[in-house]
């Protein structure tokens, strides 16, 4: 964010070369905004007031001089689209005048020759170790179904064992189901097959799942075989570390009622063994967190992802890792990565990823521009590209040392891009089947996404949102807008993540377990 805010209390203007401002609340049209003198100067404008000549809603952009039609407008310093018409000072910048222009990218690389994980910094956090070297930050039972046709069964597993059920096992964060709508009739060679296995199987090596069963049908395409040849043929099988209960094919045990019956005696054995384990003192580089945004709006990439991103960094220095993803939501910001990987293949693989992307959104008959949302652009992003750039401030300013595919294991340390789609579900469940054990999520509209599987801390952009939805937002960094200075809220932001991590509930989790928020990606049509 601007240290000169221009126009006076109104408007910031975010970099000396962008053309416009943005309103910090709705400005009526006919208002004279009075420039300040200084501003004036750093912005090259030869006059001292200006004249809103639409009404401007919070958060949207305001021309700060003409605009030819064609020519390209700047936010932040880097380019988000042309002008579609004439623009005036003091005109309203959105869809109406605005497009993302031409999309073809050509990508470039810089290798940061100094790249290395960074070393553990002494700082703790109280967590569940793990006898792989991981730890978690929740201590769960997973009930994971294999098809949606086992999920009701996996449902009544779980809700078999209440908070008060698990009074005698205080070191049993909760009984979960992971459940989802597919399984069956995907080709199964297919990468819709491919990555639904991934997620389940790498639940197994999640650091916060202490145990788990899985549960089938018996005649679905997603055959439990499979899973069981992975985690006990195979020798990157024998490190799972959580110990995997029987395999329940309802078919085989003869309906739901006895399967169920079969998987609450096959917990009640379970719950000794994971109660056995007992916080205790770890480093900060055992935590894995996934950096996610949804429901954005224009400040998300003055407020929240930047101070995120301040988080990540952290992190990253004191040798954990932070995950960014959405590959459709850094499409024309991707320079900000690629100019500070940790290796040519690296940055090359980021880059064949943003190729597919290309290629994909071609034949599927859309464009990557389709997003930003409807939400979005009443929050006042036009473009992707706008989008993007506010996005990839989440991920600090690390080298990106690694570049993993949807829902594979994560094993490197410091910041990681996960391919995934822009869609906040089905990313962050890539992100988490990947070992994550905890999320940072921005909003801007006041997304409510919150998975059972790692604790999710909402950071909301502005304080409106914030106070209207207080119950389920964890941090507010609108206060950023209102003088509270960026690295004041990042100590704050960061005190709150070393605490959900040692075991203090998010908003999310307050609100209740949610089982219908694993949503692997599903790509290509259904047989």
């Amino acid at each position: 964010m601007s240290d000169n805010p221009l126009l006076s209390s109104l408007t910031l203007h975010l970099h000396p070369d962008d053309p416009l401002v943005i309103a910090r609340q709705a400005i009526p049209a006919g208002t004279q905004l009075i420039v300040d003198e200084a501003a004036a100067q750093r912005a090259s404008l030869p006059f001292k007031s200006i004249l809103a000549r639409q009404a401007i809603p919070a958060g949207h952009k305001l021309a700060l001089r003409p605009l030819a039609a064609g020519e390209e407008v700047l936010r932040y310093g880097c380019r988000i689209g042309v002008a579609t018409q004439t623009i005036a000072p003091g005109d309203w910048i959105h869809s109406h005048n605005l497009s993302v222009g031409e999309m073809g990218r050509e990508f470039s690389l810089q290798v940061v020759e100094s790249a290395a994980p960074g070393a553990e910094s002494g700082e703790t956090f109280a967590g569940y170790p793990r006898p792989n070297g991981q730890a978690g930050v929740r201590n769960l039972i997973a009930v994971v179904a294999t098809v949606s046709c086992a999920a009701q069964t996996a449902r009544a597993i779980a809700h078999a064992f209440p908070p008060e059920a698990l009074a005698a096992y205080p070191n049993v964060d909760g009984v979960i189901a992971i459940t989802h709508t597919l399984g069956c009739c995907d080709p199964l060679n297919s990468l819709a097959h491919h990555y639904l296995q991934r997620a389940l199987l790498n639940l197994a090596y999640h650091p916060n799942i202490g145990a788990l069963i899985y549960i089938g049908l018996g005649c679905e395409g997603n055959q439990m075989g499979d899973l069981v040849a992975a985690l006990h043929n195979t020798a990157e099988g024998q490190e799972a570390h959580a110990p995997v209960g029987p395999y329940l094919v309802i078919q085989e045990q003869g309906g739901i009622a006895k399967t169920a019956a079969a998987g609450v005696e096959a917990l009640k054995a379970l719950l000794p063994q994971v109660n056995a384990v007992a916080r205790q003192p770890v480093p900060v580089s055992r935590l894995t967190v996934a950096l996610q945004c949804g429901g954005s709006d224009s400040w998300s990439g003055v407020t929240a992802n930047p101070l995120v991103g301040k988080a990540a960094d952290r992190l990253v220095l004191a040798g954990g890792t932070a995950v960014l993803a959405e590959t459709p939501e850094i499409y024309g910001a991707e320079q900000l990565l690629t100019c500070r990987v940790a290796s040519e293949a690296v940055g090359q693989k980021l880059i064949e990823r943003l190729r597919w992307w290309q290629e994909h959104s071609r034949a599927a008959g859309f464009s990557l521009d389709n997003n930003p949302s409807p939400g979005n652009k009443a929050g006042g992003l036009t473009t992707i590209f706008e989008k993007s750039l506010g996005a990839v401030a989440k991920g600090g300013s690390t080298p990106l040392m690694h570049v993993a595919e949807y829902a594979e294991r994560i094993t490197a340390r410091g910041l990681v891009f996960m391919d995934t789609p822009g869609y906040d579900p089905a990313s962050v469940t890539g992100q988490t089947a990947g070992g994550c054990n905890l999320t940072i999520f921005t909003t801007g509209r006041g997304t409510v996404y919150g998975g059972s599987l790692a604790p999710c801390i909402k950071v909301v952009s502005n304080s409106a949102v914030y106070r209207r939805m207080e119950a389920d937002m964890d941090f507010n960094a609108g206060a950023i807008l209102e003088g509270v200075p960026i690295e004041q809220a990042a100590q704050a932001l960061w005190a709150q993540v070393i605490r959900v991590a040692s075991g203090e509930r998010s908003k999310s989790e307050l609100s209740g377990f949610r089982e219908i928020e694993f949503l692997p990606w599903h790509l290509g049509g259904m047989l």
